[in-house]
């Protein structure tokens, strides 16, 4: 995805700060259904949908334009100052962001769901 920086599905990131027993999503029947206590997984366990909601995180990084005065270097190596630039220069992604991501999501998922089908006949 452009201007993407990073991605996590469920805990993500943070889940590097827990230990692997606070972390657990353990297993309860919740009026037949059977279902996680945390979900801190998103939904994916080993690969695999564990039939919980499926959620994940998107970073983006701001936009390169930007209209403050910048220090910066010429190509002989001399300091200068880099002028701010008139007008947007760069594709502004917010506008794009949630239908990117959401035709992103739902490509990857589709595409997991028919290549367990592959060698059916």
């Amino acid at each position: 995805l452009p201007a993407s920086k990073g991605f996590e599905i469920g805990s993500g990131f943070s889940a590097t700060h827990f230990w692997g027993s606070e972390h657990n999503d353990a297993y309860y029947n919740h009026d037949g259904r059977i279902r996680t206590r945390t979900n801190n997984s998103g939904g994916i366990q080993g690969g695999i949908s564990n039939g919980e909601y499926i959620y994940g995180k998107v970073a983006f990084k701001p936009v390169s334009t930007i209209f403050k005065e910048q220090e910066s270097v010429d190509k002989s190596g001399e300091s200068v100052k880099f002028k701010p630039a008139s007008g947007r220069h760069d594709p502004c992604v917010l506008p794009r962001a949630v239908p990117m991501v959401e035709a992103m999501a739902t490509l990857v998922i589709c595409d997991h769901f028919l290549r367990q089908y592959r060698n059916v006949k």
